[in-house]
């Protein structure tokens, strides 16, 4: 959610600031602005509303704007509505500071009030004019220099915030600041580069220093100096990051998100084949031993799709270990007073790692004494250093909006704990564990060969365009399928779209089922197929156009409009399978309704703020 970018050295900034915003499209964003300054000393400030584009054709893609130290900024507006001039970057009152901010300041209407107080005006409705004129009023007051200033700030603000600060009477410096929204610090030859995710800067380097909660920096020309909230110096060692330019790029696809559902095979492969050793799983490297993952109770928390997932993971290790299993939504689990159990296992999803309700969930669980698991992609992100214990999935960086291998990676983390639970816990020999890991090893080939056969996905979504209602019904693992269908319909084609249990579609729903109205029925449970054959045949006759989405070989009991059918696999790893014809006809009626499939409206990649 937004992006801050920053440059510092003998370079044009402009022009490098531009293209770090780029690869930072895919967090989602209405406005986007650049400070600069000048060799002179003036910051000079340009922001547009809309797409980035507008911002490189009002600066010549950069090369109108000069000086060498500079920050950029891609707004998702929060506080004010997506405007001009509401869009970053913002200065104080009299321009001594001028300010990129992600994240919000939740009691910035005190702050506001307490600067009004002071003499200072406001022209926008954003909470980061705030944090302009709060640095401002510290700046002047105490005059004890920047490194004082943020910190002050730090110690009145609360929520959350990536800060980069250009003070107007230190042109040789640009100051940075995090609480709970992610920042990294690029270090080139005599050059620094400042970005929110890594890919902004992967062009220009792979070292990078993570800054922590609550620390500061100061980033100059040949050296970056960082502190913790009480003005300390902090040591700080540079990371080599793992990861290909090229990952990121779309490589000849028209979208990324077409891209990223055909990296599926290869993400899922190499994810599982990390930690399979032979026939056994192994976990060693992530040092998960059987006394860390032996537990009472599993607590999965995660937001959106990693939900989803937690949804299908519940029902397979519940099935295989016996262990009760339940799945919180992030966003609600702290705010609930949660009961767990001394020998509870928090395990915590999400592809970021940034994710702000799922990094609250895990925080909240360790002041409670319990131990945390981590499933994520992004090595160094915050979940990933505050767990006790992380797997991380292989999907490479995932640049739509729309998750898709992320879920397929995290799905292959899930079924490889549940195995380890069930031996863990008695519940499979050696042989039945072997079995399922040869079934999981021939996953991404069954994904391959469905990705060879969509032209039916691609037909049918071309012939029902303008459907406006969807509903998505299973029973088991196939209603959790169900959800995760239905969320990527309804995100990259603003349909809507409703994915219930299909015993529940009578309690009320079926109200809404009228003729023409699209039912995708998800049959791969074969101990309760019939009964959702059932249920479809209850909306058929009420005029509902049926579709089924099974596995090659099984019959189905149902006389359906339409039909598509995915490589057999064991029943319980046919979430992996079956999402992915669902994520395809998302993508392909999206593409029929012209719109932007990698950036939907009114989303982010990652959702940093509560």
């Amino acid at each position: 959610m937004c992006g801050i970018v920053g440059y510092i050295g003998k370079k044009q900034a402009a022009p490098i600031l531009l293209e770090a915003l780029k690869k930072l499209e895919y967090r989602g964003y209405d406005s986007a602005g650049l400070a600069v300054r000048s060799d002179g000393g003036e910051v000079n400030v340009i922001k547009t509303q809309g797409r980035l584009s507008k911002l490189c054709d009002r600066t010549q893609n950069g090369t109108a704007v000069e000086g060498t130290c500079g920050i950029g900024h891609t707004r998702w507006a929060t506080h004010g509505e997506p405007s001009e001039e509401n869009a970053h970057p913002h200065k104080c009152m009299d321009g001594t500071v001028t300010v990129v901010h992600n994240g919000i300041l939740e009691n910035y209407r005190e702050l506001r009030e307490k600067l009004v107080r002071n003499g200072y005006t406001f022209y926008t409705q954003t909470d980061t004019e705030v944090i302009a004129d709060l640095l401002d009023y510290y700046y002047k007051k105490y005059k004890a220099g920047p490194v004082d200033t943020i910190a002050r700030f730090m110690m009145r603000a609360r929520g959350s915030y990536a800060l980069a600060v250009l003070f107007k009477d230190c042109p040789d410096d640009i100051y940075v600041a995090r609480k709970d929204s992610p920042m990294i610090i690029g270090a080139g030859r005599g050059e620094y580069f400042i970005a929110s995710d890594v890919p902004a800067i992967l062009k220009y380097t792979k070292r990078v220093y993570y800054i922590e909660n609550g620390e500061m920096a100061r980033i100059g020309r040949e050296s970056v100096e960082f502190y913790n909230i009480d003005r300390e110096p902090v040591e700080k060692h540079c990371v080599r990051v793992k990861m290909d330019e090229n990952a990121a790029e779309k490589g000849g696809y028209e979208h990324f998100m077409i891209k990223e559902i055909h990296e599926q095979p290869k993400a899922v492969e190499l994810t599982l084949n990390s930690y399979l050793n032979g026939e056994y799983v192994d976990f060693s490297d992530c040092k998960l031993t059987d006394k860390f993952l032996q537990t009472d109770e599993i607590v999965i928390v995660a937001c959106g799709s990693a939900y989803h997932v937690g949804v299908v993971i519940q029902y397979v290790v519940e099935k295989l270990a016996r262990i009760p299993v339940r799945v919180e939504l992030a966003s609600e689990f702290r705010y609930r007073d949660p009961v767990l159990g001394k020998n509870a296992l928090v395990v915590a999803i999400s592809q970021s790692g940034e994710t702000a309700d799922t990094l609250a969930a895990v925080r909240e669980a360790k002041e409670r004494g319990v131990r945390t698991l981590a499933i994520v992609n992004v090595r160094g992100s915050s979940i990933a250093r505050e767990a006790d214990r992380t797997i991380y999935t292989f999907a490479g960086p995932e640049i739509a909006v729309a998750t898709t291998k992320a879920y397929s990676t995290q799905l292959a983390v899930g079924y490889l704990l549940a195995l380890e639970w069930a031996r863990i816990e008695g519940r499979l020999d050696d042989v039945q564990c072997a079995a399922y890991i040869e079934e999981l090893r021939s996953l991404p080939q069954k994904i391959e060969e469905i990705l060879q056969n969509k032209t039916p996905i691609q037909k049918f979504s071309a012939d029902h365009p303008t459907m406006k209602d969807v509903f998505m019904i299973g029973r088991g693992i196939d209603y959790a399928i169900c959800m995760e269908g239905a969320l990527k319909l309804k995100e990259v084609s603003y349909v809507h779209t409703e994915a219930y249990a299909a015993g529940e579609l009578k309690h009320g729903t079926i109200s809404l089922i009228e003729e023409g109205t699209l039912v995708v029925g998800v049959l791969t449970q074969r101990g309760v197929s019939e009964k959702t054959a059932s249920n479809l045949e209850e909306v058929r006759s009420r005029g509902a156009f049926i579709v089924t989405v099974a596995f090659e070989g099984d019959k189905i009991p149902v006389e359906a409009n339409g039909a598509y059918t995915v490589p057999a696999t064991d029943e319980l790893f046919a979430a992996s399978l079956i999402v992915v014809p669902l994520q395809l006809f998302a993508y392909y009626v999206s593409l029929q309704r012209g719109l932007d499939v990698d950036k939907p409206r009114n989303l982010a990649k990652s959702v940093t703020v509560e």
